[in-house]
């Protein structure tokens, strides 16, 4: 596989604002970024992104004709841009006005003004997507492992589909919330689960309540995938007997580490 660097990739950066345009761009300059286009709109940055297929988009959240939410959303409904990285940046702290974002997938959600350190791991991140790697486990063969991944959000069960097959995992079966979820457990046995917390008719603190209570294969890895910020929640999550917990946005190389841990890698 050929080797990518931080100078190899390009970026398109939408932000309205003059300053912010240039802290930003300096910033990826600091970090080794050679490619950058930055506009002012989400129209302008739809055309030149459609135009130049870059290997990551940065967005304010705040455009003068749309919001980050809104860019996003249209890239990941679009086939050809569906799988173009997207990091946010913004001073924007809302729950409610970010979890879309994250819903979306994207390699980071970075707060304004942000710590260089938190900017070079989104671009490692990036890198990820650029140059997958493998997963490589002990004594299993990664083209077998069958995998559920449950979430209610499409592009959120798209990308970490993705992120997924990009590891080698080829057999994923999708699920929109953890009554579909439970159905097709108890029809197949499955290799690990991975799955959304919050969701309608069953979320995935009561399907890992199922899993490990009620099915017959009660030992199953679940892997819990949220944006859920309540420290309380969590614990009541993990006492369920969850394998693993990892945030949205989630770093590839995060997932890739849990998934070696808890699958014997």
């Amino acid at each position: 596989m050929f080797d990518v660097s931080i100078a190899d990739i390009s970026i398109i950066l939408v932000e309205p604002s003059s300053t912010q345009r240039k802290l930003i761009v300096n910033s990826l300059d600091e970090s080794g970024v050679r490619e950058i286009e930055a506009v002012k709109t989400g129209e302008i940055a739809l055309e030149r992104i459609a135009a130049s297929y870059p290997d990551l988009v940065i967005s304010s959240m705040y455009l003068e004709d749309m919001t980050g939410t809104d860019l996003v959303t249209h890239m990941r409904n679009n086939f050809d841009l569906k799988d173009i990285p997207f990091m946010l940046i913004s001073s924007e702290k809302r729950f409610k006005l970010l979890d879309p974002i994250r819903q979306a997938g994207v390699v980071a959600i970075l707060p304004k003004p942000f710590q260089h350190s938190d900017l070079q791991r989104a671009l490692d991140s990036t890198l990820d997507f650029v140059r997958p790697e493998e997963l490589a486990l002990k004594n299993v063969d990664i083209s077998q492992l069958k995998v559920m991944v449950v979430d209610d959000s499409r592009m959120a069960r798209r990308h970490i589909q993705r992120v997924l097959g990009d590891m080698g995992i080829e057999n994923i079966t999708m699920a929109e919330n953890g009554r579909e979820a439970v159905r097709l457990f108890d029809e197949s046995a499955f290799d690990l689960i991975v799955t959304d917390l919050n969701m309608p008719e069953m979320d995935g603190n009561e399907l890992v309540n199922y899993i490990r209570q009620q099915s017959d294969h009660p030992d199953t890895p679940v892997m819990m995938v949220t944006s859920e910020d309540n420290n309380a929640r969590l614990a009541n999550i993990e006492q369920s007997g969850v394998s693993a917990i990892c945030d949205k946005p989630f770093e590839p190389a995060d997932v890739r580490n849990t998934l070696m841990r808890v699958l014997g890698g």
